[in-house]
This record gives C-alpha cells, sequence and structure tokens, in this order.
C-alpha cells in the first residue's frame, strides 16, 4: 500500500555561524491515510522543522518527501504553494484570522487564493462551518467570537480546502484548559470521521489525546508507536515542559 506521507533519510542542516546544526539527523516516517498522529518533542528537538518540511513549507536538505505519490521534496516555492493549497489544510496557534472578514470571508479566503469560483467557494465554506458547529456564526467578526470559536473558524478553514491531511501546530496554546481539551475533541472526531490529523506539541498530555505518537530528539526519532504506550510519554533524560497551561489540566 502506498503511504499518504513518506520521508526518507531527511536531513536539515543550518550553518550558524562556525556551527553546523542537524535540525533534522537523517530520519525516516511513514503516515498513512486516516491517522491521528502527534510529532512530539521539547524545543529543538526538529519537531517544528519536520512540520515544515511535512507541509511543504521548507525543503530538506537532502532525502525524499513524497506526499500522495509525489515527490515534493525537490519543488520551487510556486509548485509547493500548489501542493499546500491542494493537499494541506493548516490550524496553527494563533488563529491567523482576518479581523475585518466575516467568519464565511475567513473561512473562503484560501480558496479565493486558489482560484476556487465564488459558488464553490460558498458551497464549501457553508459545509465547513456546519462540521465545527458554527453555521450560524457564518455574518459574525472574529472579535464577536470567544477564543474556542475562533480556533474551529480556523478548523473550518483548513477543511473547506478538502485536504488530505490536517496539520495542527500546537492548536490549543492560546486556549484555556477546558477550551483546549473541547478542541483536542473536536480533532478526535475530524479523525473519527476519516481525516488525516497531524498534531504538533511539546505536550505529553496532548500528544496521548493522538493514536501515535512520533517523538523527536536533536533532530532524530526516539519513538514511533502506540501513544498509550509508557514508552511513548517517559524517555530517559527528557524533562516534560510544564509550562502549558492545558498541559498542566488537561486530564484533571
Amino acid at each position: 500500500m502506498e503511504h499518504l506521507i513518506e520521508l526518507k533519510n531527511i536531513y536539515k542542516i543550518y550553518q550558524m555561524g562556525a556551527e553546523t546544526v542537524h535540525a533534522l539527523d537523517g530520519i525516516d516516517l511513514t503516515i498513512d491515510k486516516g491517522e491521528f498522529v502527534a510529532i512530539v518533542g521539547q524545543s529543538g528537538s526538529g519537531k517544528s522543522t519536520a512540520m515544515n518540511i511535512i507541509g511543504c513549507l521548507d525543503v530538506p536538505t537532502s532525502g525524499t518527501y513524497h506526499l500522495g505519490g509525489i515527490d515534493v521534496s525537490t519543488m520551487e516555492d510556486d509548485e509547493q504553494a500548489e501542493i499546500r493549497n491542494k493537499m494541506l489544510g493548516f490550524i496553527f496557534q494563533q488563529y491567523n484570522l482576518i479581523p475585518k472578514l466575516t467568519v464565511q470571508e475567513n473561512v473562503e479566503l484560501p480558496l479565493l487564493y486558489a482560484g476556487v469560483d465564488a459558488e464553490t467557494r460558498h458551497e464549501r465554506a457553508v459545509l465547513a462551518l456546519e462540521r465545527v458547529g458554527l453555521a450560524d456564526k457564518w455574518k459574525n467578526l472574529p472579535s464577536q467570537l470567544s477564543g474556542g470559536q475562533q480556533q474551529r473558524v480556523s478548523i473550518a478553514r483548513a477543511l473547506a480546502g478538502n485536504p488530505s491531511v490536517i496539520l495542527a501546530d500546537e492548536p490549543t496554546g492560546a486556549l484555556d484548559s477546558r477550551t483546549g481539551r473541547e478542541v483536542l475533541a473536536f480533532l478526535q472526531k475530524l479523525n473519527a470521521e476519516g481525516d488525516t490529523v497531524i498534531l504538533i506539541t511539546h505536550d505529553n498530555s496532548i500528544a496521548v489525546k493522538a493514536k501515535r505518537i512520533v517523538r523527536l530528539q536533536d533532530g532524530k526519532i526516539i519513538y514511533d508507536g502506540d501513544a498509550h504506550d509508557p514508552k511513548a510519554v517517559v524517555q530517559p533524560g527528557e524533562a516534560e515542559d510544564e509550562s502549558s497551561p492545558v498541559g498542566e489540566e488537561a486530564e484533571v
């Protein structure tokens, strides 16, 4: 079976003065359609670099990356932008909504950039807002919504493009613990409906909401397996960062 995502021997190397930094140090990773995977690691582990490469926001120094059977590892910027528009939906910690646009206009915006016609944009936006339970808020401005509702608008925006992969980068980082749990439960619901979800986080209590954990440390994968295996959370010599309010209270 062809994997939806396949990274082979991926290196990302930066030169910082006299120091050579291996942000990713020869990682191999496959993710199949319908999985819910958390990529976990502390600051400097390489998780953000991995997300940027998976999200076609950056290219590796060496190695190959196939997304839906397409080699995207050597693409030019405009080619990567086209792949992003067609195959990837992004959810960020900061919702990145345009304050002067309505909820529906915010959801439609990536489709506008992708050249989708007005009628199709409208239909997709309505369906996406229905999926996140905000169909009645379509005329509202972001400032008229709670933080959790704004994050659900950003999820609708990601869904409107019918992406092959939803990439969620610390999606609960700007939310209180209760609202953060609601957003995670919503991502689990999307996965149960068949969506492929990749969650990027430093927080173990968030990561275990996924089905599979890929843990990075010093640019290498040190664990890849069941999210509920004790080895997925506790690693020798690695202290969990407890700075996130969601992480401290998520399992209360």
